[in-house]
């Protein structure tokens, strides 16, 4: 009675910031659940006369279709290989970034660092991938432009060279994130209290000191909630960084297939909508399991840090 009394009170102490919750969970319920019943399909025969439920069961067949093809291992290795580097490199950069946002005194400036950082983040893929276009286009691309002019060699076909490739989607997705996250870190930054700052001023405490003895352990708890959730996330990647900036190319595809390209390549070219769906699926279940292990082992080390 006493915990269901503390409910009832906390609930009509905190009923108006609730409803502001409400329209949240209604667009997450409609777009995150409801189409969950869908993933009947990875386990079906699906064809569009019969429906998903009039549909033939096919049991783990889509699943040995797909893992028994060499796309399995290729998409998943790009897909968690890919965000590795993606999470490492940009958590090390928008955490420089944000100290060194902070090193800056004048608000004006500061500001307009901030909103110059957070550009990239807030443009289309589309227009990133014509941005990267004009620089690697084979003919008059900027790059191939500076290589003959500065070095006298050879333009390059960036978009027929895959090796090429890992190098310029890292350098694109930093581009376009780092920004971001680094106004996040810059955001718990600012909520230190100076007082530790004027201490170890007193102190004699360099100013690299003071960022590594102060600022990154006071902000190691969003560090770690920021880097979990990019770990729930290591099998998902970004469909416009993948497929649209190297232009769907086929001579690029084993080098920028992913997860998520695969299922969409298999949805719109062949039209198997059960091996697709068995893909993401895959997914799914793979990322569920890796933020409960990585949680486990925030918990282990710090439980305030964990996100659950």
């Amino acid at each position: 009675m006493g915990k269901l009394s503390h409910f009832r009170r906390s609930l009509k102490k905190y009923k108006w910031l609730l409803l502001m919750t409400l329209p949240g969970i209604v667009y997450l319920f409609i777009n995150n659940y409801i189409p969950m019943y869908g993933v009947i399909l990875a386990f079906k025969n699906y064809n569009f006369v019969d429906g998903i439920w009039g549909s033939d069961w096919a049991g783990l067949d889509n699943f040995k279709f797909l893992f028994n093809s060499q796309d399995a291992y290729i998409i998943t290795r790009n897909t968690f290989l890919y965000n590795f580097v993606f999470i490492l490199l940009n958590l090390i950069l928008s955490v420089f970034v944000a100290l060194l946002i902070n090193e800056i005194k004048e608000k004006v400036i500061s500001r307009f660092y901030q909103s110059t950082f957070l550009l990239p983040h807030i443009i289309s893929m589309v227009v990133v991938a014509y941005l990267v276009y004009s620089f690697l286009n084979a003919d008059s691309g900027l790059v191939n432009r500076l290589l003959i002019k500065w070095f006298g060699s050879e333009g390059i076909s960036w978009y027929g060279e895959p090796k090429y490739w890992p190098y310029i989607l890292v350098i694109v997705n930093a581009w376009k994130n780092v920004g971001y996250l680094s106004i996040i870190y810059f955001a718990s930054i600012i909520g230190i209290d100076k007082e530790y700052y004027e201490a170890a001023t007193i102190d004699g405490a360099s100013k690299w000191k003071q960022m590594t003895r102060i600022t990154i352990p006071l902000i190691l708890p969003v560090i770690t909630t920021m880097t979990l959730l990019a770990v729930s996330g290591i099998l998902r990647s970004d469909f416009g960084l993948f497929y649209q900036v190297p232009m769907n190319t086929g001579a690029l595809i084993p080098t920028t297939n992913t997860i998520d390209t695969f299922v969409y390549r298999a949805m719109i070219q062949s039209g198997d909508i059960g091996m697709s769906t068995a893909a993401g699926f895959y997914q799914s279940v793979v990322c569920f399991v890796l933020i409960l292990v990585a949680n486990t082992a925030v918990r282990r080390i710090n439980k305030r840090d964990a996100l659950f």
